[in-house]
């Protein structure tokens, strides 16, 4: 498959290096705003700075990006409406009604429409979600993901932040867990946040966090905040919770927050049944980010070669989106919003 890779960051570098890798794909061009300094793999690779110009000239059948979060939704809906099929980097748009606009642009064409989810290719998310749905709800959620970063990473963190607060972009993968256990659908969502920092623009706020009510009584919670000030105690905590038992994520004590595999690498799952005790499941073998990008890679092209019918897929992205994006809201205006 032609591939175009636009936008070439930490994570589409990733996405480049996993189309790399794959016969699959065939890389036909890279697109960034500046020029990056990429890994040797991908020096020899045509690399142009007009997305839309490469578009129409390259004629791909797929195109992957990672581009900033306001500029998804327009690259995606071009791309499709060019012919090709479009893996995105989460979160698939900056608004509800952008990512409808995607969606049904997806539908109307017939082209595959794939947001990266990484948790969703990753053997020990899927064992947690299986072990969580084994013990039946309804269910209490308690995650977060707080990244002590600086220097380069807080770069990032500051320019991530100039378009989408930390409960959005990260947000929309562990609202996607929940509903992938509850199967209910979200109907309230109570946000909080705060501004920690002068380095990022006065509207923006570095810490948030928010609840949400499932309409099966399931309720969770969901905590991110970026920055050099935020603390290394706690802030990886996976743990969901039923009238039956448990299921958490237990990490050791040398994870480090501003380590890019700490963010999907689960070491430990503990599995509480009341009244039988508890067990532990060693996952010392599971894949790092780069390998867990390649999967992703795979199931962009199945999906394609095999017409998966992606409906359900998409549906998600909007349902965990809407979520995080209402947690903003209420975030804002300090009131509770009804979905």
């Amino acid at each position: 498959m032609r591939t175009l890779v636009i936008g070439l960051g930490q994570m589409g570098i990733s996405h480049a290096l996993a189309c790399h890798a794959d016969p699959a794909f065939e890389i036909v061009g890279l697109v960034n705003r500046s020029t990056p300094d990429l890994p040797d793999a991908l020096r020899a690779y045509p690399l142009s700075h007009d997305y839309a110009e490469a578009l129409a000239r390259l004629k791909p059948d797929l195109v992957v990006i990672a581009t900033y979060s306001d500029s998804h939704a327009d690259y995606a809906v071009a791309a499709m409406r060019a012919g090709a099929h479009v893996f995105v980097e989460k979160p698939l748009a900056t608004t509800v009604a952008d990512a409808r606009r995607v969606v049904d642009c997806a539908q109307a064409t017939g082209r595959k429409l794939v947001v990266g989810y990484i948790l969703r290719h990753h053997p020990s998310w899927q064992r947690l979600i299986a072990e969580a749905r084994g013990l039946g709800g309804p269910w209490v959620f308690r995650l977060n993901l707080n990244q002590q970063s600086s220097g380069p990473s807080w770069e990032i963190h500051k320019a991530l932040m100039r378009t989408t607060p930390p409960i959005v972009d990260c947000g929309v993968h562990y609202v996607d867990v929940m509903c992938q256990i509850t199967d209910a659908a979200p109907v309230e969502v109570r946000g909080m946040g705060l501004r920690l920092s002068d380095e990022i623009a006065p509207e923006m706020y570095n810490y948030g966090h928010f609840q949400v009510l499932f309409a099966d009584g399931s309720v969770g919670w969901y905590e991110a905040g970026w920055g050099p000030m935020m603390s290394d105690t706690a802030f990886f905590v996976k743990d969901v919770v039923s009238p039956n038992g448990a299921v958490s994520i237990r990490m050791p004590d040398s994870a480090r927050s501003d380590d890019i595999d700490t963010h999907t690498k689960t070491s430990t799952l503990r599995i509480h049944r009341v009244g039988q005790g508890q067990r532990d499941l060693s996952m010392a073998s599971e894949p790092g980010h780069q390998q867990l990008c390649d999967t992703q890679a795979a199931f962009m092209a199945r999906a394609i070669v095999e017409n998966l019918d992606l409906t359900r897929h998409m549906i998600d992205a909007l349902r965990s989106l809407a979520v995080c994006l209402a947690a903003d809201e209420s975030v804002r205006t300090g009131a509770p919003v009804k979905l």
